[in-house]
């Protein structure tokens, strides 16, 4: 029995000894050497001249390990003395106590100054457990100007985490994109975790790094957008409380400028935005979180009239000569449609009709083609539907007809709602985006641009510039911008005094103004209120679409101010100044380029340069 047991002894270690010795070897090393992932920089964002919009900044963070710093609460108190730590930081530290081990390194505060970098160094001695390292943090240069473009990120949330099979979420303080084209984007920018081997006891404290593999950067994306223009646009746009600008070129529908006001700096947002300070962007009237520049939707006022002239002229409804008298008014079913300009205009051809943007003209016009063929004409240039941009959040915008009333509200469409319709108001709602997306389609000859704003991610990409026919006649839609320019080059046009006087850089365009309250008879009666008499949440709002140079169109400009009063006075000024700033960059370029690419002039043997 003895002699049998020894035996069975000898075989069982035999076994583990010699036949398993491999196996255990493996899980042996597996328990002394830890594997550690490594967060990769984050990819940068660039506009297409290359200039940095989104980088990485060194972060400093202040770290402790428990089981040197003894009493944490103490630690963080002294601690306080040296550097700020408000009551949401000691509470985020004691939170995170039990739930780290004694000697793994607890996060104290992060993005810490030079100075105060340097006080903790200069203490060292006395704040034992306490140290200092260095990361990485997003950040954003141009702030304000590019937060709704590019977004932001921030720490991974438990329902993100538990979504991904991605380990680089589980790191520690790693960040996504939260918004913007950091969340479209964000699986290219994330790029790809680095390993680090280290050596731990039996306990898991480490005892030594042995390898480090460094990770692989994101990838780098090229924006279409223009980084200055966009700052001169957004600059432009801070004149008024809300306000949208989208600037595109015609052919390739690359976007070079999308700006949104009031804005919020992203930078917050990266570095962790207080609970006041978030709130208090919630709270503001103004919707600083709401890129309006394609999420705001608004009725499109007159500059909706160039499709309806343009749907009537290829329905064969009207010719461009054919007259309308307004005196004012006209009535439909029992009610009156006024016009604009008390008095009316007297007699209206189409040309007259969009120079003046009288309403009459186009009430009568739209009577005659009807709801369905103006839906047809505005969906064809890209209302009702979203353009398919990159940045997250867009909206549909609306072009209702009869099938839609009825499918919505359980109605029947009345003739009434057309008249209402065709000159930008009733249930029309669209983006600033969608006005860009349509004037950029009716200064590039009738072809379905689509925009863009991501020019390439890493690798080199051509813009495409060929697009399918819209399919209206070369001649009517230059009927159209015929009309257009009387609106900007002609006296008597509602923005004459906004026209470009630069030669070879003159825009044509579209004025408007979309009613945000009900004008009723008796105040039609006394007077109509002027908007600057009226609180500014029921002042209209101010539109203008437009497009330059008038020869060889290569931009496309929408602006939209809300609450701002007269397209005329208010939105046609500023996309003047920002197209005539789009033109004038583009001619301080050429001349730098030119001047690079000048051979040098010859200089005589000897002779000092």
């Amino acid at each position: 029995m003895q002699a049998a047991a020894v035996s069975a002894l000898v075989a069982r270690l035999y076994y583990l000894q010699i036949l398993e010795a491999d196996r255990y070897t493996m899980l042996a090393e597996d328990n002394r050497i830890s594997l550690r992932l490594l967060s990769p920089p984050r990819g940068l964002i660039v506009d297409r001249y290359g200039v940095p919009l989104a980088l990485n900044e060194q972060n400093f963070r202040m770290m402790m390990v428990r089981e040197q710093a003894g009493d944490v609460e103490a630690m963080l108190q002294r601690l306080s003395k040296l550097v700020p730590l408000t009551e949401l930081d000691i509470r985020r530290v004691m939170r995170d106590v039990p739930r780290t081990r004694p000697f793994a390194p607890l996060t104290v505060k992060e993005n810490l100054s030079w100075d105060q970098v340097s006080a903790i160094e200069l203490n060292t001695p006395d704040l034992p457990g306490v140290s200092i390292e260095v990361g990485q943090v997003r950040a954003y240069p141009f702030g304000e100007t590019m937060a709704h473009v590019l977004g932001y990120v921030g720490v991974v949330s438990e329902k993100e985490l538990q979504g991904s099979e991605d380990p680089l979420l589980s790191l520690p303080g790693f960040r996504i994109g939260k918004n913007g084209l950091e969340k479209a984007h964000d699986l290219a920018l994330r790029g790809q975790a680095g390993t680090q081997q280290l050596e731990v006891n039996a306990v898991g404290r480490v005892v030594r790094e042995l390898s480090r593999q460094e990770g692989q950067p994101g990838k780098q994306v090229t924006l279409t957008l223009d980084a200055k223009l966009q700052h001169y646009a957004q600059q432009r746009l801070q004149e008024h409380p809300s306000a949208a600008a989208v600037v595109m070129d015609v052919r390739s529908g690359g976007v070079l400028a999308l700006c949104s006001n009031p804005s919020f700096d992203p930078n917050q947002f990266a570095m962790g935005i207080g609970y006041d300070a978030y709130q208090a962007l919630l709270a503001d009237e103004r919707g600083p979180l709401t890129n309006k520049a394609i999420a705001g939707q608004y009725p499109p006022g007159s500059t909706f009239k160039c499709l309806v002239a343009l749907a009537a002229l290829e329905a064969g409804v009207v010719s461009a000569e054919h007259r309308v008298y307004c005196n004012d008014h006209m009535e439909l079913g029992g009610h009156r449609f006024h016009c604009w300009k008390k008095g009316g205009h007297g007699a209206m051809n189409m040309h007259d009709a969009l120079k003046h943007s009288c309403d009459i003209y186009f009430y009568e016009v739209s009577r005659r083609l009807g709801i369905e063929r103006i839906a047809e004409m505005a969906r064809r240039f890209g209302l009702g539907s979203k353009t398919g941009l990159e940045v997250p959040g867009e909206r549909a915008g609306l072009v209702p007809d009869g099938k839609w009333k009825r499918a919505t509200l359980k109605e029947p469409w009345y003739d009434g709602e057309t008249l209402i319709n065709s000159i930008g108001q009733g249930y029309m709602l669209a983006t600033p985006l969608q006005l860009a997306v349509m004037t950029a389609r009716m200064a590039n000859g009738g072809y379905a641009v689509e925009p863009h704003v991501t020019k390439s991610v890493e690798s080199a990409y051509e813009e495409r510039t060929v697009w399918p026919a819209i399919g209206v006649k070369p001649e009517n839609l230059r009927l159209v911008i015929d009309g257009m320019n009387g609106v900007v080059n002609e006296q008597g046009g509602t923005a004459y005094a906004s026209r470009i006087t630069q030669v070879g850089m003159e825009m044509v365009g579209k004025t408007g103004s979309s009613q945000v309250r009900r004008i009723t008879m008796a105040e039609r009666a006394t007077g109509v209120r002027k908007n600057e008499d009226l609180p500014w949440k029921e002042r209209d709002h101010a539109l203008f679409i437009s497009f330059a140079p008038i020869q060889n169109p290569k931009y496309a400009c929408a602006v939209i101010v809300e609450h701002g009063g007269g397209g005329s006075k208010v939105a046609a000024p500023i996309a003047r100044d920002i197209l005539l700033e789009c033109q004038m960059l583009d001619a301080a370029r050429a001349t730098v380029a030119q001047q690079a690419e000048a051979p040098a002039e010859p200089v005589a043997p000897g002779t000092k340069r």
